[in-house]
């Protein structure tokens, strides 16, 4: 109570204390004191904190100095809890400030990322749809600058924009689906050149190589076994081989600079020439300028023969295994090139009813030799007959 009274009494500005010999004194932007007449020494010490001090010009009180004691302390203990309550409060203010921040943020990061996926999406379409309108909406002009009249120049601007932004778009697509040009073969020669009488369309993927990829060697293409003797077999005179494959130029025109080093692919067809029709690329035969009853096409994939099936032979495809089929093939149109056919179309329906036709061919060139032996017999029996019948003749009848 004793620390009590004596604060109370500062705040009064009282300059009494009872049953003490002390003076306080409070320090605070004005210097303010309250003394005794018997005060021996007095200090003013400014300062910004209110601070309580006793001075005793006698013997040591114990209830003064505990007195001095209460009163620092509380005071000390005010500052502190002031101090704590004004960071506490400058705490909160920055955990709003960021939660703020954050709450802004978090509508875009972490599991809604994809909102502002889409947002940045759907800007660049916007602004793309918007170019694509502009550029190719905008009328043709001549070599001085003047607009070249069209069929939608009559229509309002925004209109006509619109209709020749979806004419280039529809030629775009055209340009994309079919062929890059209307013949894919330049004309068949005349004499004094030679000109193979049949012409003889080759898948190169699946057909002739086989791609592989190793960690170690990246992409490699394995050649088939048989393939020079393929090439040599049904090449001209016989066949104008032409290579068609859905691979791109610069990817197959290394592989078939070493499969053919003596020439015998006499013209090689690449991605830009097939058409692209559900998802698929098509070979359109009735764009190689030939005569499509003297054209046969090997192919592994019956997507990619749909538009001419009849001048199709659909093989296994070659996974890189070993095996002759090419040789056998290769005796197959060998065979089929030396009989002068007219229409190749109707043995490519009669073979196409067998899973296997090379198997299919090789049993009917069994057959035929078993035949041609019989044959060969048979003329041998009747040569002799007729010998042995010369033979038992008088010599005056001979």
């Amino acid at each position: 109570m004793s620390a009590y009274r004596g604060y109370m009494c500062l705040l009064r500005k009282c300059h009494k204390i009872s049953a003490t010999n002390a003076c306080f004194r409070l320090f605070s932007d004005s210097a303010f004191s309250l003394h005794r007449p018997s005060l021996l020494k007095r200090v003013v010490i400014q300062g910004q904190s209110s601070i309580f001090c006793f001075y005793s010009n006698g013997k040591d009180n114990p209830n003064v100095k505990g007195l001095t004691d209460e009163i620092l302390k509380s005071k000390i203990r005010d500052e502190v809890d002031k101090k704590r309550e004004n960071s506490q409060v400058n705490e909160n203010k920055n955990t709003e400030q960021d939660g703020k921040k954050s709450s802004r943020w978090s509508k875009y990061t972490g599991k809604n990322a994809w909102k502002l996926g889409i947002t940045f999406l759907g800007g660049y379409i916007i602004l793309m749809s918007g170019f694509v309108y502009y550029t190719w909406g905008a009328p043709a002009r001549d070599p001085e600058g003047n607009v070249i009249e069209d069929e939608f120049s009559d229509l309002p601007t925004a209109q006509a924009y619109l209709k020749r932004t979806l004419k280039e778009l529809s030629i775009f697509k055209r340009a994309i689906q079919d062929p890059s040009r209307e013949k894919l073969l330049p004309d068949p020669v005349s004499y004094p050149y030679y000109q193979p009488p049949y012409t003889l369309v080759i898948e190169m993927k699946g057909i002739l190589v086989h791609p592989d990829w190793t960690y170690a060697t990246g992409w490699r293409f394995k050649k088939r076994p048989g393939i020079d003797y393929f090439l040599q077999k049904v090449g001209p005179p016989l066949f104008e081989v032409v290579v068609f494959t859905s691979e791109l130029g610069y990817t197959a025109d290394p592989i078939l600079n070493n499969l053919d080093p003596h020439g015998y692919i006499m013209h090689r067809l690449y991605r830009d020439g097939t058409k692209y029709q559900d998802g698929h690329h098509v070979k359109d035969l009735s764009c190689l300028n030939r005569d499509l009853s003297k054209v046969i096409m090997l192919e592994w994939d019956p997507k990619s023969c749909q538009l001419q099936k009849s001048n199709a032979l659909v093989l296994k495809r070659w996974k890189g295994e070993d095996d002759t089929q090419l040789f056998d093939l290769a005796n197959f149109l060998h065979t089929l090139g030396s009989s002068g056919v007219e229409d190749l179309r109707t043995v490519m329906d009669y073979y196409r009813q067998f899973d296997d036709p090379i198997e299919a061919f090789k049993e009917n060139q069994k057959k035929l030799h078993e035949e041609q032996e019989k044959m060969s017999k048979q003329v041998q029996t009747a040569e002799q007959r007729k010998s042995s019948k010369f033979n038992f003749l008088p010599a005056w009848r001979r």
